[in-house]
């Protein structure tokens, strides 16, 4: 497997795209997964200066392992819209050398959603399978809270109901262990679409919350109860054993306070749990 940083984890730092790529490569990370709006702001900006940097990313064997946005599938708004935008984030994606964008199935709980919103959003995340499929990308759903990957069942069902060759899922193992599913069950059945994950952890179900979007977004936000890999509730040790020999990029989502310091130590104690010298096994 691989591994990649996060631009999120940035969200509230003063660096530039230089620094994160050279940061990437000094701790020895894979790839680098970027936010949506990080990447247009690149794109809009000096654009032969990010040029230069995906170039170096190449130089050391290194790649955009996602580009992370969100794509609305609601009736809230003309779908078209939508649409559009993801045509600008397959441009993007094309721009910086990668193949998948990353959303979330809605924005209400899967428990919540009437039949007939389900099928609306499905149609939706099909036209947009459609879209990705026609310009070589894929779409990843997220397993995330309050979407209709919330929970294992949902999931499952949502994949056989869109049933396109283009559509796969980034497991966020923390989320679908929020849901009582037990992670490395939810792997397994899930592995034929998973083609990406997220890392991260919490001390107990209790601060879960802190990763509601109006409290992780907000540079005032508690961070309470985010701690690393290694010390959290979720068994990563355990998690690793078994994703370590597939050939897909995982992304430390640390939404924590000193990106830097932390994501270099959890460089550190990955590569212990997964020796580089597996990767020759992929």
């Amino acid at each position: 497997m691989k591994f990649s940083l996060c631009t999120i984890s940035f969200r509230h730092q003063l660096i530039s795209f230089a620094d994160m790529v050279e940061f990437a490569r000094r701790h020895d990370f894979d790839g680098i997964e970027l936010w949506g709006i990080h990447a247009q702001h690149l794109y809009d900006g000096d654009r032969e200066k990010a040029e230069e940097q995906l170039r170096i990313l190449t130089k050391h064997e290194m790649q955009i392992s996602m580009l992370s946005d969100y794509l609305d599938i609601s009736s809230h708004q003309p779908f078209s819209k939508t649409l559009d935008k993801g045509k600008r984030l397959i441009s993007l994606a094309k721009w910086l050398g990668g193949n998948r964008i990353r959303t979330f199935a809605g924005q209400k709980a899967s428990a919540e959603v009437s039949a007939s919103e389900r099928a609306l959003y499905v149609g939706h995340l099909r036209e947009l399978c459609d879209l990705c499929g026609e310009n070589g990308m894929e779409l990843l759903l997220e397993t995330h809270p309050n979407t209709l990957t919330d929970d294992l069942t949902s999931t499952l069902t949502l994949l056989e109901e869109i049933n396109h060759p283009s559509i796969a899922i980034n497991l966020d193992f923390l989320h679908i262990w929020e849901s009582g599913a037990d992670p490395i069950d939810s792997f397994e059945k899930l592995q034929p679409w998973v083609h990406h994950y997220h890392l991260k952890n919490i001390v107990s179900t209790e601060h879960l919350g802190v990763f509601l979007p109006n409290n992780v977004y907000s540079p005032s936000g508690s961070r309470e109860g985010i701690v690393p890999l290694a010390y959290g509730a979720v068994d990563y040790r355990s998690i690793l054993e078994v994703i370590a020999k597939t050939d897909h990029f995982a992304s430390i989502e640390w939404f924590g306070p000193n990106p830097a310091k932390v994501l270099g130590e959890e460089m550190k104690w990955l590569r212990q749990q997964v020796p580089a010298q597996s990767l020759s096994l992929l």
